[in-house]
């Protein structure tokens, strides 16, 4: 039995995607939307989201994750208007190589603040609008459940360098979706974890090593929708990395230090 109920197609569907203005967000909104979803998109950046989404079927949500109280607002102002998401894809995140050698105290709280405390923020707000609901949405056929996807990374399995920050926030964002499945799930609600490897956006363009099996937003974006058809709790790609990345996850202290000393030299 799947850990989710497959989702099959979005056409229908109220879909949220967070951090839609670049990169795999933009991408799973523009797929969301050629299926035929009610699409509502966020970002940081009114002018981004207006240039990416031109249409007016596809609501624009402008805040900052890192607001506090700024989901709430969204959602408080959308509900009404009969446009509460089902389905919400909470991409948006940061993330700065760090050496620790020179890392900068202020950039690993922005890097923590973005990718799993404004997650909380999110939560908070979606609990407070779905909770109500979840228990006879669930035993209604005919609407769907409704469903969190978390997007966090493979830097989250083990701490990795380079990543001081981000690998720590990324981690805790994995634990955090764990939570949600194991108390959200009895009470009607799926939930599930993203944890992409090396994908070409504007915040891997400022990496400057060899990022294997590197794959496009779009091809993100259609493995992610993949996943969600199957029904699986954790969405990872490409297999042909990420399957070695849980290889390490597994390996005991001395082996794992030492391959990942014998990688960096």
């Amino acid at each position: 039995m799947p850990l989710n109920t497959p989702i099959l197609s979005l056409k229908g569907r109220t879909v949220w995607v967070v951090g839609a203005s670049a990169g795999i967000g933009q991408a799973l909104a523009e797929q969301a939307l050629a299926q035929g979803a009610r699409l509502i998109v966020s970002g940081r950046r009114a002018q981004a989201l207006a240039e990416a989404f031109p249409s007016e079927s596809v609501k624009h949500m402008v805040f900052d994750i890192t607001e506090r109280g700024g989901a709430q607002r969204v959602l408080d102002a959308l509900a009404p208007e009969g446009w509460l998401p089902d389905l919400v894809f909470w991409v948006a995140g940061d993330y700065k190589p760090q050496p620790i050698a020179d890392f900068s105290v202020d950039d690993a709280r922005q890097v923590i603040e973005t990718n799993l405390l404004a997650c909380y923020d999110g939560l908070r707000a979606l609990l407070n609008h779905w909770l109500p609901l979840a228990a006879s949405r669930a035993q209604d056929a005919s609407q769907p459940k409704f469903h969190l996807c978390w997007f966090s990374s493979v830097a989250g399995y083990r701490g990795l360098p380079l990543a001081l920050s981000y690998s720590a926030s990324k981690a805790g964002l994995n634990a955090m979706a764990e939570t949600c499945f194991v108390e959200l799930k009895p009470k009607g609600i799926d939930v599930s974890l993203v944890c992409p490897g090396f994908v070409k956006t504007r915040l891997t363009d400022g990496n400057a090593f060899t990022m294997p099996a590197l794959i496009s937003a779009e091809e993100a974006a259609q493995a992610t929708l993949r996943g969600l058809s199957r029904g699986v709790f954790e969405i990872h790609y490409p297999k042909r990395f990420t399957w070695f990345m849980k290889l390490l996850r597994v390996l005991p202290y001395r082996l794992y230090f030492w391959l990942v000393g014998k990688t960096l030299g």
